[in-house]
């Protein structure tokens, strides 16, 4: 049996503490209740008690038990580092500073012993951490008195600070380094991301695919794709170069467990003693995901340091075969370690979506169905866009709509979460998403571009699969409940444009009704929060034109950002990828999410799949589908003009 205070454990057969102690463990005559002790885990005796009386009645005690255990732990052999005696008499330092002016006498000397107490613990918990063979102290549940100092504050790189003060190393694997995407988009975020002093200096990066290359090839073939932010420019040739010996390059073969294991190897190299962090970019084909995946998991993961891995979409083609990808992906990594990842979300536009709502007065509180008539979510892709995978079955739902639109929509309506902690806001996403309404044929219009020549039309007579999709979407839940929310997403349309439209109601009782042209709808207040062409944020509101006249308009006050910011905008990849580096998973899909889209989908998949519902042809470079004008007014909202 031992005794247990605030997380300090005495033996029963220690000896006895000094006569001339206020009260001792054995001396159990001064009439404290006999609640106030209770057996704990290990045999211990756990006392409780409000701190006042402890300090009153306990302050010996406490000062025997931490002197007696402070005594012990200085025999030790191994000294601390410098940087540790400059954290610990800090503490001390600041501990001192804190003490109460204003107690009586008896309660002065319990607090200086309470302050002693606090400051022996840190020590403690100091020195001992950095002993590679210490443990921590037995921490005692229940409504104990927890005499815990504040916890140190971390900086932002706290991730990569190890004990002793080293910084961990970071080592980046990008698997399927020569294809388009690396070339084009990650590695080139990668540098990005290094340039700007985002990665830490003991950063590695590491190519990985089939090819018969070598380091000094990889690094020749991404050397083109680099550049430096136009408002930096300094040192930018000595950062590339330095960069550029930072990258390696593996021959993975046709067997990827041997050529993780190879990896592995390569990886621990630059990795030395310290704490060592690792991510995987899986940059392959969905029939290679599983197996890479595997790979990696059995063969390449480090024992010191946390394992991230980036998957890229689609997450799968059906609910069917998600569903096995995710089982597959959880039966080796945690939840917490995948980042399902789409570039989309990466834009600044959706990350501003919750500082909209959360951070302003002006628009919280109208944020439901009571002052808000539709919400319309715009993507179209001009006709620099290539589409033609989307005729090998992938097509624009799997693409764009089931993670990007879907995705961007939960953040618009979702409820508060409860902090920005990206669990907190995955949770409600995922809420958000159970709660829509699962979407009929009738509420669906598809569409499929057709060439400018007969040549291009023939190519893809017999496909069914959508290059343009227009829905209306209802969630049923108090908040929105009748509110149309209006997806509107195609290639090969007119113009590249991404917004999202929230209309409000009209004014009850408009006194101003007959004064504002024949277009009644046209005068309704709007919100645009526009991405591309130019990022801005545009309110519609009613105006009365100069004049003697009584005539009002409707223009839109705008906050353009190239003209109020002038900064260099960062790529979507170099967003995200700092993102997974900081643990931060807000803007990646959960597997939960990621059930809770495909339920929505799968009754339309299903009906294109039986080919029950064939595409509506539109010209490429047009406006799209007809039957989408019908759709909106259906559900009567206005067109938005391309």
């Amino acid at each position: 049996m031992s005794m247990s205070f605030s997380g300090v454990s005495l033996p029963s057969s220690a000896s006895r503490p000094p006569s001339d102690l206020c009260f001792t463990a054995y001396q159990f005559s001064f009439g404290a209740p006999a609640n106030f002790f209770h057996s704990g885990p290990g045999g211990r005796v756990v006392l409780h008690g409000g701190p006042h009386h402890f300090c009153r009645k306990f302050c010996g005690l406490k000062r025997w038990i931490l002197e007696n255990l402070h005594s012990q732990h200085h025999k030790r052999k191994i000294g601390p580092t410098n940087e540790y005696k400059s954290i610990k008499n800090e503490v001390k330092d600041h501990l001192t500073d804190h003490s109460y002016s204003t107690l009586s006498h008896e309660d002065s000397t319990c607090a200086s012993a309470d302050s002693n107490d606090r400051t022996t613990k840190i020590t403690l918990q100091l020195e001992e951490s950095s002993l590679p063979s210490s443990k921590p102290h037995d921490s005692v549940t229940g409504p104990t008195t927890s005499l815990e100092s504040p916890s140190i504050p971390q900086t932002h790189s706290s991730e990569f600070l190890i004990e002793g003060g080293a910084e961990a190393s970071l080592c980046i694997a990008v698997i399927g380094a020569t294809g388009e995407l690396a070339r084009g988009k990650i590695f080139p975020a990668l540098f990005a991301l290094y340039y700007s002093g985002f990665l830490p200096e003991n950063v590695s990066i590491f190519g990985y695919s089939r090819k018969d290359m070598t380091d000094e090839d990889l690094r020749s073939m991404i050397a083109s794709t680099l550049t430096c932010r136009i408002d930096h420019q300094e040192n930018c040739g000595n950062k590339m170069d330095v960069f550029l010996s930072r990258t390696h390059y593996i021959n993975g073969g046709y067997d990827n467990r041997e050529g993780m294991s190879k990896l592995n190897v390569l990886m621990q190299q630059f990795e030395g003693k310290s704490e060592a962090n690792r991510i995987f970019y899986l940059s392959v084909p969905q029939e290679a995901l599983i197996n890479v995946a595997c790979s990696i998991a059995d063969n390449a993961q480090t024992l010191k340091g946390w394992n991230r891995v980036i998957v890229e979409k689609p997450f799968g083609f059906d609910v069917l075969s998600s569903h096995r990808l995710t089982q597959s992906l959880l039966s080796k990594f945690e939840e917490k370690q995948i980042y399902r990842i789409d570039h989309l979300l990466g834009r600044n536009l959706i990350e501003n979506l919750t500082v909209l709502r959360f951070a302003n007065l002006v628009f919280e509180p109208l944020w439901s169905r009571t002052y808000i008539r539709n919400v319309q979510v715009i993507l179209s892709e001009d006709l620099g866009v290539q589409a033609g995978k989307y005729f090998d079955g992938y097509g624009i739902i799997r693409d764009v709509v089931h993670s990007h639109i879907l995705q961007t929509i939960a953040l618009l309506a979702m409820e508060p979460p409860i902090s920005l902690n990206g669990e907190d806001i995955r949770n409600e996403k995922a809420k958000l998403l159970r709660s829509v309404r699962k979407l009929e044929p009738s509420d669906v219009i598809l569409g499929q571009y057709k060439g400018s020549t007969k040549d291009e039309v023939d190519v893809y007579t017999n496909s069914l699969t959508p290059t343009y999709f227009a829905a209306a979407l209802y969630i049923d839940n108090a908040r929105w409940d009748g509110v149309p929310f209006l997806i509107k997403a195609g290639m090969g349309l007119i113009q590249h444009r991404v917004e999202i439209r929230i209309q409000f109601r009209h004014v009850p009782g408009n006194l101003y009704r007959e004064r504002m042209g024949h277009n009644i709808d046209r005068a309704t207040n709007e919100l645009i929060l526009r991405d591309t062409p130019d990022e801005a944020i545009l309110v519609r509101v009613n105006n009365k034109i100069p004049g003697l006249g009584l005539q009002l308009d409707s223009p839109e006050l705008n906050l353009l950002y190239k003209d109020k910011y002038n900064v260099e905008v960062p790529d979507s990849y170099e967003h995200l990828l700092l993102d997974v580096i900081d643990g931060d998973n807000h803007l990646f899909l959960r597997s939960d999410e990621l059930a809770a889209a495909w339920n929505i989908l799968t009754p339309v998949l299903n009906e294109i799949d039986k080919k029950n519902i064939a595409p509506e042809l539109y010209q490429l470079g047009g406006r799209g589908p007809v039957g989408a004008y019908y759709l909106w007014a259906k559900h009567g909202v206005p067109w938005a003009e391309d």
